[in-house]
């Protein structure tokens, strides 16, 4: 047996070291781990295994990991396996980051039925990792039932986050200011669920009228035909108490229910699936710029005529296609 279907064979039986050590191995820009990586998902491939998967996203200080916690823990309580993809942003300058969610997560870090990654943006757009989309299977092929991607900011990049989501839930504050004016419109048509958090103690009040006046907003937006009547809709929820959390829940499963039953779930797994076919196109040729000797100089011949005005970028760059296709 092979070292890379050893290492199916222990994802498939929910090994969570396996799975860690498989996260690691795709997130690699290594060659040889690239190859390896993809005999992985190949392998992996006829599995046939769905999660549910969540897309998470919220403005700074909202409280993203106090929720998914929170959140977490209810689902694992129901007997339901979660994992959680922590994207952190990283640094411009030196690429590093923080990753500081498993030690915010403490209490679902330690549960048996959950699986916490933390990962670099690497200033990837839509606030994801590179290979973000390969972790998630990677988490289905081991048997989790749900998975949550917590992402960068707010933002129209977001839309990367619906490519690989089957749900996409906006998590917000109440007493933020102007909040209808602060978040996207872009954001708010691919949210499925608002959820207003922090909706205790003296913010409770607060975070009703907050849920009133998304609620309000939401129904402005054009209601897509393959959801049932209400949603997108907007809730109150706490993490520190708990509240609402199993509402959300419930409106989730409602939610994807009503789009399995209509045939919009694999319609759009599909359709996901083609995207990321052409990202990895594109991407492939984006390394090619940087990585093939030949490639690379003749690049350097355009851009210095370019920067001395000999040639217009859109002639340089015309030119450049052409010289690639032969």
């Amino acid at each position: 047996m092979t070292e890379i279907q050893a290492l199916a064979d222990r994802i498939l039986a929910g090994d969570r070291r396996a799975l860690a050590r498989a996260v690691t191995l795709v997130e690699s820009t290594r060659a040889d781990h690239r190859a390896k990586a993809t005999a992985l998902m190949e392998a992996l491939r006829g599995a046939d295994r769905q999660a549910l998967r969540i897309g998470l996203s919220g403005t700074p200080g909202v409280g993203k990991s106090t929720f998914i916690e929170a959140f977490g823990m209810m689902l694992i309580e129901a007997g339901l396996r979660v994992a959680v993809l922590a994207v952190d942003p990283s640094s411009a300058r030196s690429g590093g980051s923080i990753l500081g969610d498993k030690t915010r997560m403490e209490r679902l870090s330690r549960e048996k039925g959950a699986f916490i990654r933390p990962s670099p943006s690497s200033s990837q757009l839509g606030g994801v990792a590179r290979r973000t989309r390969e972790a998630v299977s990677l988490c289905e092929a081991a048997g989790f039932d749900v998975v949550l991607i917590e992402t960068v900011g707010v933002g129209q990049s977001e839309t990367m986050v619906a490519e690989m989501c089957d749900l996409f839930v906006l998590l917000l504050a109440p007493a933020g200011g102007d909040e209808l004016q602060g978040v996207k419109r872009g954001i708010m048509e691919m949210a499925d669920l608002i959820l207003v958090n922090k909706a205790d103690g003296d913010l409770k009040a607060t975070a009703t009228r907050t849920v009133s006046d998304y609620s309000g907003a939401l129904r402005l937006l054009r209601k897509r035909p393959q959801d049932p009547e209400g949603f997108p809709k907007a809730l109150p929820v706490s993490a520190v108490e708990g509240n609402g959390m199993e509402t959300a829940w419930q409106e989730m499963q409602t939610l994807a229910e009503a789009r399995k039953t209509s045939g919009w779930w694999d319609r759009r797994r599909a359709e996901q699936a083609a995207h990321w076919f052409e990202e990895e196109v594109r991407w492939g040729l984006l390394q090619r710029l940087h990585t093939d000797p030949q490639v690379r100089a003749a690049m350097g011949e355009r851009a210095e005529a370019v920067a001395q005005g000999k040639m217009t970028p859109d002639a340089a760059a015309r030119e450049m296609l052409e010289h690639l296709s032969t």
